[in-house]
């Protein structure tokens, strides 16, 4: 008897198949036909408890007292201070470098600050007006130009972890910058193939990756005059997406006004989409990624700001990344295409109005 199976034509909504990431020359594994699959898992805790504008409890509110004896001042709007619980640290100390084949370390300096968004503890940025957020961009602007200017600072990376699931402390609305002496691993990885395709085309990778997706329109979920939002071909996350410049923007100091606005803007519609996915505030971790502060140039950077969000089905169900992940190469179900259609879907408006 013949078991031979009759081959079928491929189609990417239905059939396993692998995706190339270039900022990262690594490939993901795309299981489309997993997303039927039960869930019989772990599921998260949600809490919609309504904050208080101020909790006296709060180690970042205004006018409160931090866990190290400082006392915030009664700001409005942004904050920022150097964080108390640093993981790097100002100090040089003497090295001696030791070569050796398995077990090379270096001391590494840095400055860790905490960037509170608002003086408002029930918050998050899809909650705030743009003129408000404005104001965020204007101090990462700021704080990227101010530490970048240290001899010894060489990287800036700005990030918010937004949500307990992700890590987050700390309900009040608020992110981190961590600056360095050296270029991080996944950032070196992204200049190495940028630098790589601007030196083959002589353009940025990115400003022509935007427009082939503009052209195609499946993946986008918002576009203003400056930015355009959208899921990543190769997306690792359910409902990963990226901000990315329309103009080849290196760092935050070529900004214009408008542009600041802009960026604004696309911040508070994006995370209003993500929140009335599941109608629960969407936790997610978020960075900015640009040129070092190395003194190089860097012709090959081109601004952009990476979402990864954890949940996968509802607010309750997140995705893992365990045992094939951990051991071989990313994985998602649901395709990029179905995401990127879901939230386009999505009203601009946040569900709370």
């Amino acid at each position: 008897m013949n078991t031979k199976k009759m081959n079928s034509s491929f189609n990417q909504k239905n059939h396993p198949h692998r995706r190339y990431n270039p900022l990262l020359d690594e490939w993901i594994l795309v299981s489309p036909q997993r997303a039927k699959r039960p869930w019989q898992g772990q599921t998260e805790k949600t809490s919609e408890e309504q904050l208080p504008a101020h909790d006296p409890d709060c180690y970042l509110c205004s006018g409160n007292v931090r866990v190290n004896g400082e006392k915030n001042p009664d700001y409005n709007g942004v904050y920022v201070f150097d964080n108390d619980f640093g993981s790097l640290m100002k100090d040089e100390v003497d090295f001696s470098e030791q070569p050796s084949d398995f077990f090379t370390l270096k001391p590494e300096r840095g400055i860790n600050r905490v960037i509170c968004f608002s003086e408002n503890h029930s918050l998050t940025l899809p909650e705030m007006e743009v003129d408000d957020i404005k104001k965020v961009v204007d101090v990462w602007q700021n704080q990227y130009k101010e530490l970048g200017a240290l001899d010894y600072i060489n990287h800036v990376q700005i990030f918010e972890n937004k949500g307990q699931v992700m890590g987050c402390s700390n309900p009040h609305p608020h992110g981190q910058i961590w600056a360095q002496s050296s270029i991080p691993s996944s950032v070196l990885k992204t200049q190495e193939n940028l630098k790589k395709y601007f030196d083959e085309k002589g353009k940025s990778l990115l400003e022509d990756y935007v427009k082939k997706e503009l052209e195609i329109n499946e993946r986008i979920i918002l576009e203003n005059e400056d930015f355009v939002a959208l899921i990543p071909f190769w997306a690792i996350w359910p409902y990963e997406t990226m901000i990315v410049s329309k103009r080849k923007i290196e760092n935050l100091i070529e900004f214009s006004e408008g542009e600041k606005l802009s960026l604004a803007s696309i911040l508070k519609d994006l995370t209003t989409k993500y929140d009335n996915l599941f109608e629960v505030s969407f936790p997610y971790s978020a960075g900015i990624h640009q040129s070092p502060t190395d003194g190089k140039p860097h012709q090959e950077w081109h601004f952009h700001m990476h979402f990864y969000p954890p949940l996968l089905r509802s607010a309750e169900v997140k995705k893992f990344m365990v045992g094939y992940e951990m051991l071989a190469e990313p994985q998602r179900d649901i395709t990029p295409e179905q995401s990127a259609e879901i939230l386009k879907g999505l009203s601009n408006i946040h569900y709370k109005l």
